[in-house]
């Protein structure tokens, strides 16, 4: 990591730091606000910015969490990909209902989010799915993800059988892959300060217009 890198992460951290939230908060719309520190997550040079854990829960309460992509943020929603068949994907086709924390460490800042799940689109999905790379879009169909896997070998086996099936056809969009996205409920920043006195500012989207509330760290 060069010095100017480092020189500008110090920098960036340090003015959530000394100033906080912004003073003007509880009436910022949250979802902008999100944009403009995940550009600032970018801007200070954080390794994967868009690095998202994801919690969702079964039916009887048995939560799971792991990490994601965070690919997208729309009006009151942001988007992740995933294998539908996947634990996350069951889990959200019979609750479909998910959290999500985005977390910067250097920059001392979190955001936490509520809401309930649709799929996206096939068309969102497929454009998604074609703008990645070969190597992705055959990893795709080569996972069956979160199923039991017998060894290392299998797997690779089965992305070579993927390579040649696929040899010089575009691929297309497995049926078992797509985007989710989360339509925000609640959404909540939290900008560390000196003694742990951190700023929290939570967003309930409540009569179609957000309620405002700050809490205690």
């Amino acid at each position: 990591m060069s010095v100017f890198s480092l020189i500008r992460k110090g920098y960036t951290a340090g003015k959530g730091l000394l100033a906080g939230l912004p003073a003007d908060i509880a009436e910022r719309d949250p979802i902008v606000l999100l944009g403009e520190w995940f550009t600032d997550a970018q801007k200070a040079g954080v390794m994967l910015p868009e690095s998202m854990c994801l919690a969702t829960c079964t039916p009887d309460g048995r939560p799971s969490a792991r990490m994601v992509l965070l690919k997208g943020i729309g009006v009151r929603s942001i988007v992740f990909y995933t294998n539908y068949e996947s634990r996350k994907g069951e889990e959200l086709k019979a609750n479909p209902r998910a959290a999500a924390i985005l977390h910067w460490p250097v920059l001392q800042r979190q955001v936490r989010i509520e809401g309930s799940v649709d799929r996206l689109e096939r068309e969102e999905s497929e454009a998604y799915f074609h703008s990645r790379d070969h190597g992705s879009q055959i990893g795709a169909w080569a996972s069956r993800q979160s199923r039991p896997l017998e060894s290392r070998s299998a797997l690779e086996q089965r992305a070579r059988e993927m390579h040649r099936r696929f040899d010089k056809h575009t691929v297309p969009l497995p049926e078992f892959w797509g985007g989710f996205r989360i339509h925000i409920h609640a959404i909540e920043f939290w900008q560390g300060r000196a003694n742990r006195l951190h700023d929290r500012m939570r967003f309930d989207w409540q009569h179609d217009t957000w309620q405002t509330h700050r809490l205690y760290p």
